[in-house]
């Protein structure tokens, strides 16, 4: 079941990043079932992008988790990233069957999900994730996780926040997009490289962006985080069918690193 799981992943992901500027493909009942798909926004998960990653090789993934995320915010659009971030991070320990920091990230998870004001049903979340943490239950966990992040969307649009589900998904892809980058890094393979290259998604990922509302477009940390994305797109816009050498990447990571540092660390105006 997990191998299907990670398949199907895999092909969603491929299909995103040639979804702009080509004909737009019907995608199977199964694979639409695995997008985050609120009103146009398809944006792969963070577990998306890992599995897809996974596909050629193993990835060391204790070496990608980082120390904790500050939870001290009150800028509702750095909470939406920060939150979309910490999300990933929490595929990552999965991923890494670190079961404390499952649960650590998962109490900081339904935290920052209550500063944004979503529903009951988000907060009661966070008991299942510990209790499969405490078990051992990785399947269990990885869904639980793409529940949890579906419901505080959910909950989002229902509040019509239509803008923060908008940023929890570019936090989540950010986030994602360096881990993935940092572990190609980390040991070079040029089919695991591949996965980088979505042009196509950036683009959609701008028009997200474009599409906040004016007020969410001024905040100064939204702004910073737009005009980073012309310049990734560039980045990650290989030649079809050509792996981006270990330059390349080192490039790309140091890129969505520099965006990630300033989500965690810019000071509201």
């Amino acid at each position: 079941m997990r191998r299907v799981r990670r398949f199907l992943a895999t092909g969603f992901l491929l299909i995103c990043c040639g979804m702009i500027g080509a004909e737009q493909r019907h995608l199977p009942a199964d694979q639409m079932a695995k997008a985050i798909r609120l009103d146009s926004i398809s944006i792969p998960s963070p577990g998306e992008l890992f599995a897809a990653l996974e596909k050629p090789g193993k990835p060391n993934w204790v070496g990608q988790m980082r120390g904790p995320v500050g939870m001290s915010y009150n800028n509702r659009a750095q909470i939406a990233l920060n939150l979309g971030s910490l999300i990933a991070d929490g595929f990552i320990a999965v991923e890494a069957k670190d079961s404390q920091q499952v649960k650590n990230i998962g109490t900081d998870i339904i935290k920052m999900a209550k500063a944004l004001g979503v529903s009951e049903n988000v907060l009661s979340r966070g008991n299942s994730i510990n209790e499969f943490a405490e078990n051992d239950e990785w399947d269990a966990l990885q869904e639980e996780l793409e529940a949890t992040q579906n419901e505080v969307k959910a909950s989002m649009q229902t509040h019509r926040d239509q803008d923060l589900v908008i940023l929890v998904s570019v936090g989540g892809w950010i986030r994602g997009t360096q881990v993935v980058s940092a572990s190609v890094l980390q040991n070079y393979d040029e089919r695991a490289a591949k996965v980088l290259r979505q042009p196509g998604l950036v683009s959609f990922i701008q028009s997200k962006m474009n599409d906040v509302s004016p007020e969410m477009r001024n905040d100064p940390l939204v702004k910073d985080v737009s005009s980073e994305l012309p310049e990734i797109e560039k980045l990650v816009s290989f030649p079809p069918g050509k792996s981006p050498s270990p330059d390349d990447v080192k490039k790309v990571n140091e890129a969505v690193g520099k965006i990630m540092t300033q989500i965690q660390t810019k000071e509201a105006k």
